[in-house]
């Protein structure tokens, strides 16, 4: 439960030093640097392990994910320099619901009505948040839930690549390919940063780095049903992160919806972990 509110507050200092220094540097090369120093940061694995144990026979399946992965990074980054912090934390919530969107139409997997309940009031929330007929629904806001469908899409394929890969190895390739296509994106607005710039760009690849291992170890560590809600706490920090650092107050329909889709996230989460237990279950059986 404590390493799920410091990935939270870990993963809001970052994306705090992503607008930060959006100011003078173009989110897309932002998103280069975070690959980067992502990589640096993996390297003492090398001297650990060794290369034999990143070897693998689904380069492909690793090149597709990396792609995705720099894809959705370009996409929240810049999403986070056009509207507020509390709106993007609340309708990344979507990830969930496109995860299990994805998992039925790509792997196959059987959806009954407890679920597509919950996926209807998911995207509800979504409804509530941006309020299309009613105001302009802002490009920002649609580059999240395009960054969000994006990420669903790798978790899917880590899924895939988990039956034959370690974790350490779809981390490395992920980060590997994502970074020529951040380049590409990165070399058309390219401003060598400065050295005050490099240090934050440093913090915002470590931050990243740290966040990734709170979670993954959180969900190791303890059951989904006892530190997802905890995961709600990204809003609550997003919030007071805009308002102390940039002076924004989130709307209530920001609050009300990034609570719903929330909620119905969670539920598809604990859904799912209990679903396959009872197949574990049956397995051994």
């Amino acid at each position: 439960m404590i390493l799920m509110v410091l990935g939270g507050l870990s993963g809001q200092v970052m994306v705090v030093l992503v607008r930060q220094v959006s100011v003078e540097l173009h989110p897309f090369e932002i998103t280069l640097f975070r690959a980067v120093f992502g990589l640096l940061a993996l390297s003492p694995l090398f001297a650990r392990y060794g290369f034999a144990r990143f070897r693998t026979k689904r380069l492909g399946l690793h090149a597709l994910r990396g792609i995705l992965n720099a894809s959705v990074g370009l996409a929240f980054f810049m999403a986070l320099t056009l509207i507020s912090l509390a709106k993007v934390s609340a309708l990344s919530f979507t990830a969930p619901l496109f995860t299990t969107v994805l998992a039925v139409l790509v792997m196959g997997e059987t959806i009954r009505l407890r679920r597509i309940a919950a996926l209807c009031v998911g995207f509800a929330g979504t409804w509530v948040i941006l309020r299309p007929g009613f105001v302009d629904v802002e490009p920002g806001s649609l580059m999240v839930l395009a960054g969000s469908a994006g990420f669903a899409a790798t978790m899917i394929l880590a899924k895939m690549l988990t039956r034959t890969e370690s974790s350490i190895a779809i981390t490395l390739y992920s980060t590997l390919f994502s970074i020529p296509v951040a380049l590409a994106a990165a070399i058309p607005v390219w401003r060598a940063p400065t050295g005050e710039e490099l240090a934050w760009l440093a913090g915002i690849g470590a931050f990243g780095t740290l966040t990734h291992l709170c979670f993954n170890q959180a969900i190791k560590e303890a059951e989904l049903t006892a530190i997802l809600p905890l995961d709600f706490n990204r809003l609550i920090w997003a919030s007071l992160a805009g308002y102390i650092f940039f002076a924004e107050i989130p709307g209530a329909w920001t609050w009300i919806g990034g609570a719903i889709i929330f909620a119905s996230g969670t539920y598809l989460a604990v859904r799912e972990r209990e679903l396959s237990k009872e197949q574990s279950g049956e397995a051994a059986a």
